[in-house]
C-alpha cells in the first residue's frame, strides 16, 4: 500500500515552477513538464502553497513532490522528537575532530561511535567516554560504509543520523531534518554542507566555501538522478532504519552514499535535500590534499557506472540538444543557421504538444531557450571536466578546439563566479575552478582506464518523454 501524506501537510511550489494562464497550468519539475490543473486543483493552491485536507489535495501534493515542482514547507511540519533518532559516527583516529563534533551535539541524542580500527584506539575511546557515547571498536578497518553498517546494526530507534567525524552540526539541524519524516514516503534527508571556519582562510578554503563539491546549494529539492540535485553526501544523512535494507555497499570506499541514494530512489522511495538544516565540514586546505580529494571523488565514477549504468552519464542531452551543441562546436559557416533551425523545429514540436496552453509557442520558445543554455553548459562541462584530457590533446592540433576551450573557460568562470559570489578574486577563482575540474576528471579517467570501461565517460543521448 502506498504511503499517504497526512492531513495538514503543507507544500509550496518552488522557485523553478512557473504558474501561467491564471493558475491553470504549471510548468516545471525535472524533467520539465507542463501540468494542466482541473478547477478543484487550482482552488487548492493558494499563493503557491497548498495544504493536504482530503484525497484530492493529497493526490495533487504527492504529484507535485514526485515531479519536483513543490517542496514541503518545513516550518509547517510537526516538531520532531530527538529521542527517536540515534547518531552513528564512523571514525578512524581524529580524536580532536570527534571531540568537537560530540561537544556540538551536546548529549541530546544517543550516539554510537564506530572505531574503524584506529591507530590510537585509546584516544578515540577516551573521547567517546568523556561524552557518554557508546563505543563500538572494530577489529579491522572496513571503511566508512562498513563502519556505518556496523553502527546501524546497533540502532534500536526508528531513525539513524550518520555523521562524519570532521563535521560540526549546527543547532536545530537534526530536528529540522527529522520533521520531514511526517511524509511517510520519505526515507532519507540530508542537510546543506558548508565550510567550517577555522584559522586564517587561504585561496583554497575560500574557493571551497563558495564551490565545495559537498555544497548542493540553497534550494530545497527532491533527490534523484537527472534532476538538479542528483545525490546527497553521507557527510550527514538522516534515514528511516527500516528502509535501509542492507545499508551501504561495503565494497565501495567512495561513492557508497550515491549508490545508497540511487538504490532507494529505484525502489520508489523519496529522498530530500534540505538546506534549512546545515552542517559545517572541515575542508582540505593544502593544494595536494585538496586536489587528491577531488580526484578520489572522481574514482567513484566507474563503480557507480557498473551499479547504475543509466544514471552515471556525465551529461544528459535530448537529441535536439546534442545536435544544437554539435552544430555550434563545429564552428563552421553553417553552424549558426543549423543551430537556429534545430531550435526552431524544437519550438514547433513543443508548441504542438502544449495542448491547452494559452500561448503554446511562446512557452515553447522559453523552454527551448532554457534547453539550449543547458546544452551549452553541459558542453562546457565535457570540455573542461569530464573530457579534458581529450580536449587538451585537441588543443595541440586544432584551432577550433582551442577556441572552444577558451570560450568554455571564460563562460564557465563568469557564470560560476557570478552565481557563487566567492570571497576570492576572479583570477584565483578561475585557477581553482580549473584545478578542481582537472583533478576530478583525472579521477574519472583513472577509474575508467583501470576498469577498461568507458561507461562513466559516455554521454546519455537517449530520448526520454
Amino acid at each position: 500500500m502506498t504511503a499517504r501524506l497526512p492531513d495538514g501537510f503543507v507544500v509550496r511550489l518552488n522557485r523553478h515552477t512557473r504558474v501561467i494562464d491564471d493558475g491553470a497550468v504549471l510548468v516545471g519539475g525535472s524533467p520539465t513538464r507542463i501540468s494542466r490543473l482541473k478547477p478543484l486543483a487550482r482552488r487548492a493552491i493558494r499563493g503557491r502553497t497548498m495544504t493536504v485536507t482530503d484525497a484530492s489535495s493529497r493526490a495533487l501534493a504527492d504529484h507535485l513532490l514526485a515531479t519536483g515542482m513543490a517542496d514541503p514547507v518545513v516550518d509547517a511540519l510537526p516538531a520532531a522528537d530527538l529521542a527517536l533518532a540515534t547518531v552513528v559516527i564512523p571514525v578512524r583516529d581524529r580524536p580532536r575532530q570527534l571531540d568537537r563534533l560530540l561537544d556540538g551535539l551536546g548529549g541530546a541524542l544517543h550516539v554510537i561511535v564506530v572505531d574503524d580500527d584506529s591507530v590510537d584506539r585509546a584516544a578515540v575511546a577516551a573521547v567517546a567516554a568523556r561524552h557518554g557515547a557508546e563505543l563500538l571498536p572494530l577489529a579491522e578497518n572496513v571503511g566508512p560504509a562498513g563502519a556505518r553498517n556496523a553502527g546501524l546494526a546497533r540502532v534500536t530507534t526508528p531513525f539513524v543520523v550518520f555523521i562524519d567525524s570532521d563535521v560540526v552540526v549546527e543547532p536545530a539541524a537534526i530536528e529540522t531534518m527529522l520533521r520531514h519524516f511526517a511524509d511517510p514516503g520519505l526515507v532519507t534527508v540530508a542537510p546543506r554542507v558548508l565550510g567550517l571556519e577555522r584559522g586564517r582562510p587561504n585561496w583554497i578554503t575560500r574557493y571551497e566555501d563558495a564551490r565545495s563539491s559537498l555544497d548542493l546549494g540553497e534550494d530545497s529539492s527532491s533527490v534523484r538522478p537527472r534532476s538538479p540535485v542528483t545525490w546527497v553526501s553521507s557527510t550527514c544523512l538522516v534515514a528511516r532504519v527500516d528502509a535501509l535494507g542492507r545499508g551501504f555497499d561495503e565494497s565501495m570506499r567512495v561513492g557508497e552514499d550515491v549508490d545508497l541514494v540511487w538504490r532507494l530512489v529505484d525502489e520508489g522511495r523519496r529522498v530530500r535535500f534540505e538546506p534549512a538544516a546545515s552542517v559545517r565540514h572541515e575542508h582540505r586546505s593544502t593544494l595536494l590534499a585538496w586536489m587528491g580529494r577531488k580526484a578520489f571523488y572522481g574514482t567513484g565514477a566507474h563503480p557507480l557506472a557498473v551499479r547504475h549504468p543509466d544514471d552515471i552519464a556525465p551529461v544528459v542531452l535530448a537529441p535536439w540538444g546534442a545536435g544544437f551543441l554539435v552544430a555550434l562546436m563545429a564552428q563552421r559557416r553553417w553552424s549558426l543557421p543549423v543551430a537556429a533551425a534545430i531550435a526552431g523545429v524544437t519550438i514547433v514540436r513543443i508548441g504542438r504538444r502544449a495542448v491547452g496552453v494559452r500561448h503554446p509557442y511562446r512557452l515553447a520558445g522559453r523552454l527551448t531557450g532554457y534547453g539550449a543554455i543547458a546544452a551549452l553548459t553541459q558542453g562546457f562541462a565535457l570540455l573542461l571536466r569530464h573530457w579534458w584530457p581529450l580536449a587538451a590533446i585537441g588543443c595541440l592540433v586544432s584551432r577550433r578546439v582551442r577556441r572552444a576551450v577558451l570560450v568554455a573557460t571564460l563562460a564557465d568562470t563568469v557564470i560560476e563566479y557570478a552565481r557563487t559570489k566567492p570571497r576570492l578574486d576572479p583570477v584565483r577563482f578561475a585557477v581553482a575552478r580549473r584545478l578542481d575540474d582537472a583533478a576530478y576528471g583525472a579521477g574519472v579517467w583513472w577509474s575508467a582506464i583501470r576498469a577498461r570501461s568507458p561507461k562513466a565517460l559516455l554521454p546519455d543521448l537517449r530520448r526520454r518523454h
